[in-house]
C-alpha cells in the first residue's frame, strides 16, 4: 500500500500462490499511524480487486473504492447501478506502478531468496527506509 506519492505505507508478505485480492484486509489492517485512529478516505486499485467482498469490507469503513469493474470476472452483466469509478484518480494509480519498479531495483528482493518471512520483510522496510532517506534528502 503506497500514497500518491508512491511512499510506502503498509506492507504484507505471503507465498507466491495467493492471489493479491486475498491480502487486501491483512495489508489495510497493517496501515496505522501511531496515536490516531485515521484511515484512508479513497482507495484506488486495479481490477483484480474487483470483488463484493473487497468493496463490502470498504463501505463497512467508511472507505471509498475507486476499482474499476473487471470485465473478465463476470459471466453476467451487473446489474443494478454501476459502482462509482474517477477514471482521473484512477491515472494517479502509478503511483503504485513507480514504486514496484523502484523496489525492484534491489537486487536482493526481486528474486526472493529469502527463506522466512520476516527476513525478507525486513529487506523490504530497509529499502523503504533507504528510498525515503534518498527523497528527503
Amino acid at each position: 500500500m503506497v500514497d500518491r506519492n508512491g511512499l510506502p505505507l503498509a506492507c504484507t508478505v505471503s507465498p507466491a500462490n495467493t492471489h493479491d485480492s486475498r491480502l487486501y484486509e491483512p495489508t489495510l489492517e497493517a496501515f496505522e499511524i501511531p496515536g490516531t485512529e485515521e484511515q484512508p478516505m479513497i482507495i484506488s486499485a486495479d481490477a483484480a480487486y474487483d470483488a463484493r467482498e473487497i468493496r463490502q469490507y470498504n463501505r463497512n469503513r467508511g472507505i471509498r473504492s475507486n476499482i474499476p469493474v473487471n470485465k473478465r470476472s463476470r459471466r453476467h452483466p451487473k446489474r443494478g447501478r454501476p459502482c462509482w469509478f474517477d477514471p482521473e484518480l484512477y491515472k494517479k494509480r502509478s503511483a503504485v506502478e513507480r514504486f514496484f519498479s523502484w523496489i525492484e531495483a534491489f537486487k536482493k528482493i526481486t528474486p526472493r531468496f529469502e527463506r522466512y518471512e520476516h527476513s525478507f520483510l525486513g529487506l523490504i522496510h530497509l529499502a523503504c527506509a533507504m528510498m525515503i532517506r534518498r527523497i528527503l534528502g
